[in-house]
């Protein structure tokens, strides 16, 4: 049977209504936390186009049916079998200059969904709001240089799998937000950075000087490493072979 969903959120930004709305309705800005390539055509009426660049190998295109320059943002896509996936963000300015966000992921599910899928789009949409926040707040007004997002294996074994990130991260104890880390990637240099945000067993977000890190455990345990970073100087090539190594092994 097909299925009815809503996923709502919010989350406080430290940032101006304008701010977030350069964040969330201009491709640069949403290339700078989000995953893959976007393309804005502003207005209701235009177009919202995502390539994943190969990642997953299709470019979803979605219709902007609210344009409310600072307040309200709204886009839709329609499928020939009835199906649709709908966004929605709407942003209320606050005194001291920040902004709550509230976002609203709706649709219908094609007959194959599945209560792992659903779990895996609600974090999704929690850790994805979370990177805006971080990029909001430690990287504002720039637009990211560098956007991966790595797909790797499966791997069912979550202990293994968060062993695995504890390592690349060279975390003995317990992984907190806040914590302290360093990245230990062969291929990369040694960077400090600290955990900005944290949702087990499905991701961790790290920040580090140039950039932030995902490292996901998604859909159907699929591997994913996601990075945004801000610094002309890194070696775009040279981070996505160590990633992807890291990934293979």
């Amino acid at each position: 049977m097909s299925h009815e969903f809503e996923i709502a959120d919010e989350i406080t930004l430290e940032a101006t209504p304008q701010q977030v709305w350069e964040a969330i309705a201009t491709g640069p800005g949403v290339d700078s936390w989000f995953m893959g390539r976007t393309e804005i055509e502003p207005g209701e009426g235009g177009t919202n186009s995502l390539d994943m660049m190969g990642a997953m190998g299709f470019v979803q295109k979605s219709t902007i049916t609210a344009w409310e320059p600072g307040e309200r943002l709204a886009f839709r896509e329609d499928s020939p079998d009835g199906t649709f996936t709908a966004c929605e963000y709407l942003l209320e300015g606050r005194d001291g200059g920040s902004t709550v966000l509230r976002f609203v992921h709706s649709g219908i599910l094609s007959d194959d969904w599945d209560a792992e899928y659903y779990d895996s789009m609600k974090a999704g949409d929690l850790m994805y709001l979370k990177q805006l926040a971080a990029y909001l707040k430690y990287f504002p007004g720039r637009y990211a240089t560098r956007n991966l997002f790595l797909v790797g294996p499966a791997v069912p074994d979550n202990e293994r799998v968060w062993s695995r990130f504890a390592a690349a991260l060279s975390l003995t104890g317990e992984m907190n937000q806040g914590a302290p880390v360093r990245l230990n990637v062969p291929g990369l240099p040694a960077t400090d950075g600290v955990v900005e945000f944290l949702g087990t067993p499905y991701f961790v977000g790290v920040r580090t000087p140039h950039g932030i890190h995902l490292l996901i455990k998604g859909y159907r345990n699929t591997l994913v490493v996601g990075y945004h970073g801000f610094s002309a100087d890194e070696d775009e090539k040279e981070i996505e072979s160590a990633w992807r190594s890291w990934l293979a092994s």
